[in-house]
């Protein structure tokens, strides 16, 4: 009697887990407030003002470098537009440019992935103000068996990766992998 009892509670406890709504873990809100960080993947506009030969856009290859004339290789990933532009001045003050000016700006940002219960999985270009209900919408939305209430969000910061459940509200960054998960009724 007591072992259907305890069964009985533990159907109903899986069934009542279904209900508990998903929220953001800390981690991926306080990323929300702070500068975009660059990252492998994404391309740059800088521009140097007065330096039309210094000017291009540049891609941070897999170490997180950029390419640029004169200076060479720049450590672009980890630092927002503003830091590098700072970084890029001072190698430029430093025996090439007198008064450097540089500005930089995200020309195009790395793709995320969409994994799972959708329609088409794969790699997508990054939109700016992205949930993760919009990013599966761009995957072509759900397959019949999807879980529609909340979804897997991988994310890597400051060198390290997070995995955790997320409403579908959630906002998607550059980079984020969404895998979304298969129902269970």
């Amino acid at each position: 009697m007591r072992r259907i009892l305890l069964l009985m509670c533990l159907a109903v406890a899986g069934m009542l887990q279904g209900c508990v709504h998903a929220t953001a873990p800390t981690e991926f809100q306080a990323v929300a407030s702070q500068p975009y960080a660059l990252g492998a993947g994404d391309r740059v506009r800088v521009i140097v003002f007065g330096q039309d030969s210094l000017s291009n856009s540049f891609s941070v290859d897999s170490s997180g470098h950029i390419a640029m004339p004169l200076i060479g290789l720049v450590p672009a990933a980890g630092r927002s537009p503003a830091q590098l532009a700072t970084e890029i001045e001072g190698r430029l003050r430093a025996g090439y440019v007198r008064e450097p000016r540089v500005s930089v700006e995200i020309e195009a940002y790395r793709p995320f992935f969409v994994l799972g219960e959708v329609t088409t999985s794969g790699q997508y270009p990054y939109v700016n103000g992205m949930t993760v209900e919009t990013a599966v919408a761009i995957a072509g939305g759900y397959t019949p068996r999807a879980s529609r209430d909340h979804a897997e969000l991988t994310r890597t910061q400051d060198g390290r990766t997070v995995t955790a459940d997320v409403p579908m509200a959630q906002p998607v960054r550059p980079g984020d992998t969404i895998m979304v998960r298969e129902r269970f009724f």
